[in-house]
């Protein structure tokens, strides 16, 4: 009875009818592992465009040019850090995520025979779409930020005197990239290659729990932010099942990081980011709340917004693409 009802609100989206018209899915442990494969050309594409940006930041830091020159090695580990540390390579960072846009999106065109609306990017209402995440990003993050005030779990202390307008916009495109970049690989590829064959209950689970799985090395996990970044996951994935496109989720991801660490100053799924519009302070003894070193995503008040986005979703009817 409970697959029966999971079939019926998760309907397979235009995306997944129009990819498994091109090419009929493969068993799940073979997905998984050319999954692998695309994620590794990823990260080796990520780190090419990098470079040209990171090698002018040691250049032009003359403690690092120093330490160079004097064979400490030590000092140059110390300051190597201090500059991946800084707002400019965290922007640099989101940038090289163009590379998981252009890598999934060609492997989808070359390999699996798939046109871009198969990954979501549909033409109609593609703006009208985005605007929509936008505005319900902000929104669910808000609320986030609601129930730690009113636990006491967190403090808005005011304007961050680190704001910067200029570093603020280069982050607002940098997440801009980096929210679609993760809905084009997670949602757009993985979990619709899986849909072409299996129920999408079953590709929102998987992709939901990769998705989380690449963030088991960042600063600050636990067990429960483990847990929410599966229900973002899943929070994605109906989001694009139902909307019917990636141009929503991609928005809402985007802003939803951004207002979390450049709006509201808190860490990033365990990120620290400087430049913010307002300085927050966590309370220790709230860990369970506030998420502590993780940040929000860490703590129960994103676990209940997430909880009652899901059920929200659930209860949707799919919006039919032209």
């Amino acid at each position: 009875m409970s697959v029966s009802f999971l079939d019926l609100h998760l309907e397979k989206p235009e995306a997944v009818v129009k990819a498994q018209e091109k090419q009929k899915g493969l068993n799940w442990f073979l997905e998984m592992l050319i999954f692998i494969g695309v994620f590794a050309v990823v990260g080796i594409f990520q780190t090419l465009l990098l470079i040209p940006g990171e090698i002018p930041m040691l250049a032009m830091n003359p403690e690092y040019q120093a330490a160079v020159a004097s064979g400490d090695v030590a000092k140059i580990a110390e300051v190597t850090e201090v500059i991946v540390s800084s707002d400019a390579f965290a922007v640099l960072s989101l940038f090289s995520n163009v590379g998981m846009i252009v890598v999934p999106i060609l492997f989808c065109r070359w390999i699996q025979k798939r046109k871009p609306d198969t990954l979501g990017f549909t033409r109609k209402g593609a703006g009208k779409e985005y605007l929509i995440g936008l505005g319900t990003g902000f929104i669910a993050f808000s609320v986030v930020v609601l129930i730690c005030v009113v636990t006491g779990s967190v403090k808005l202390t005011g304007f961050s005197p680190d704001f910067g307008i200029g570093m603020f916009l280069l982050f607002l495109a940098g997440f801009m990239i980096q929210g679609m970049a993760e809905e084009v690989m997670c949602r757009g590829y993985f979990m619709t290659s899986l849909g072409r064959r299996y129920p999408m209950w079953a590709a929102v689970f998987a992709n939901s729990l990769i998705f989380a799985g690449l963030h088991l090395f960042n600063n600050g996990i636990s067990v429960l932010a483990f847990i929410n970044l599966i229900l973002f996951g899943v929070v994605a994935s109906l989001y694009f099942v139902k909307r019917g496109s990636i141009w929503g989720i991609g928005a809402f991801h985007s802003i939803w990081n951004l207002v979390q660490g450049n709006f509201y100053g808190f860490q990033v799924s365990g990120v620290v980011v400087k430049c913010s519009v307002f300085s927050s302070a966590a309370a220790e003894d709230k860990g369970i709340i506030n998420g502590g070193a993780f940040g929000p995503e860490g703590g129960l008040a994103v676990t209940i917004v997430f909880l009652v986005a899901i059920c929200i979703l659930l209860r949707k009817k799919p919006q039919k693409q032209a």
